[in-house]
């Protein structure tokens, strides 16, 4: 990893994100599209299926990316994440490729260098999008957000097969309800969403897209560091319930660019502090 130290480089990643951030939206009917690679709608294909999906083929900031440690700027006090989410009414929807837990009336916010993003609904990959030096993992949730002025930020968090994991084992008698229903948005009450552990006060942070259609750039991205366990059960319920014919519904690592990206260990931030008042 390499150290960065000198202040002009910590303070410009702020304005970059305020100035590159873009409206987005997800596809709730998510069936116009595939993940089988030998598809004429497959992920090559994806920015010919329709002119506003473009940015699938020729953007040069898209998402997932491999984390790759050679590329990664360390730094202490920039960007802390700081989460303030709250228990809110909950639908769940099966969305052809994924299901949506959605959070209709909102259910809290992050805060991300002074911007404030309402947290909207989180969904689930398997495989894992994002890799790590290479390294894929078995599943990934995003938790989606947006701003008053409809800006977006997503949290990814991976998952290794392992011991069961708590809020998915909560969730399981939801899931295998709605498994045969696509575009019906079931009601299923009051969820926290900080029953979806983070684990760990570090994490990555780039800009990038949405991973699925339109694949719309400038997104923050927030990739947490630990890697948490679920089942294969798990992994399995929330593939069968899809019923979509794909073994996946992980888009393809997509070329980097230029791009670099932060490793933001807020604990380390912790200790500066402490070493400096004390």
């Amino acid at each position: 990893m390499k150290q960065l130290t000198a202040f002009s480089k910590l303070s410009f990643i702020p304005l970059l994100l305020v100035a590159c951030l873009t409206r987005a939206q997800e596809v709730d009917d998510e069936r116009g599209f595939s993940y089988k690679e030998d598809s004429k709608i497959g992920p090559t294909h994806w920015g010919e299926i329709r002119p506003e999906w473009k940015d699938c083929s020729s953007g040069e900031m898209q998402s997932p990316i491999d984390l790759l440690n050679e590329r990664v700027e360390v730094v202490s006090h920039l960007g802390k994440l700081k989460r303030s989410y709250k228990p809110s009414n909950t639908t769940l929807i099966n969305r052809g490729h994924d299901m949506m837990l959605r959070w209709p009336g909102g259910a809290g916010h992050i805060q991300i260098n002074g911007t404030l993003y309402q947290l909207k609904q989180c969904h689930w990959h398997s495989p894992s999008e994002h890799t790590i030096n290479g390294m894929r993992f078995d599943m990934e949730v995003h938790l989606v957000h947006q701003s008053d002025d409809n800006h977006t930020a997503v949290i990814g968090i991976m998952y290794k097969i392992g011991r069961p994991d708590s809020f998915l084992s909560m969730m399981k008698r939801n899931l295998k309800s709605i498994a045969e229903m696509q575009d019906v948005e079931k009601t299923i009450g009051v969820i926290d969403p900080k029953l979806i552990k983070l684990g760990s006060r570090k994490y990555y942070r780039y800009i990038g897209s949405l991973t699925t259609p339109p694949c719309t750039p400038n997104i923050i991205w927030t990739i947490v560091r630990k890697v948490r366990t679920v089942t294969r059960e798990q992994v399995q319920l929330i593939r069968n319930a899809v019923h979509d014919d794909s073994e996946t519904n992980a888009r393809p690592i997509q070329p980097v660019h230029k791009r670099v990206w932060n490793f933001i260990d807020q604990e380390m931030e912790i200790k500066i502090v402490y070493t400096m008042y004390n």
